[in-house]
């Protein structure tokens, strides 16, 4: 699956908030690119500039490129509920995201490796799709080959966040999706109604 592979801080430092995780050069200079950085005087964003950056700030965060944002867009709105959190949601439910969320990787793009490579199951079975939407209830597991792992093993070392829509065993390396999260319980700083916005006109 094609994804973003380009400099990460530059695009951190479009948006003014490390959106990939930490960041050390982000912290550095934490002012927009630019041959003038944050010398230049920026004018007031317009209206659709605003809603536009704040797509652009979901999809890099979460790793979808535009079709895929796309297609979650159009199921979160003829889904029954409030459209910008249902998108959000949908986001989260992915699998490279949960990976990620219960700190088996400390980075979406590493959970997304792991998936790809196949070191991930879902409730017993190996499953190498990314964007592989979780159902509550379901079991997220690290396969038993590849428990030794570097990677995983210092990943989950270093974790220290707790969601309470997910549950993770350390001792078997294997987690619950509970529950979709609620809008309150996703701690991204993304204004979804600027995205409905955008896609409502």
């Amino acid at each position: 699956m094609a994804r973003y592979t380009g400099p990460k801080t530059k695009i951190a430092r479009k948006f003014g908030e490390a959106i990939f995780g930490e960041d050390k050069n982000f912290e550095k200079r934490n002012f927009p690119p630019g041959q003038h950085g944050n010398a230049r005087r920026r004018g007031k964003k317009s209206e659709y500039a605003s809603q536009l950056m704040e797509k652009q700030k979901a999809k890099y965060t979460y790793g979808i490129l535009e079709r895929q944002f796309s297609n979650l867009f159009k199921q979160a709105q003829s889904a029954s509920g409030i459209t910008g959190e249902i998108l959000l949601q949908l986001c989260e439910s992915r699998l490279d995201n949960v990976v990620y969320r219960m700190g088996i990787s400390n980075s979406r793009s590493g959970a997304r490796q792991l998936v790809s490579h196949r070191h991930i199951t879902v409730n017993g079975e190996i499953v190498n799709i990314p964007s592989y939407s979780l159902n509550e209830g379901d079991v997220v597991a690290v396969r038993e080959k590849s428990k030794s792992l570097v990677a995983i093993e210092n990943a989950l070392a270093s974790n220290n966040n707790v969601f309470e829509w997910l549950t993770w065993n350390s001792d078997t390396k294997t987690g619950t999706f509970v529950k979709v999260p609620e809008r309150l319980q996703i701690p991204e700083n993304i204004k979804e109604q600027l995205i409905v916005e955008l896609y409502s006109k």
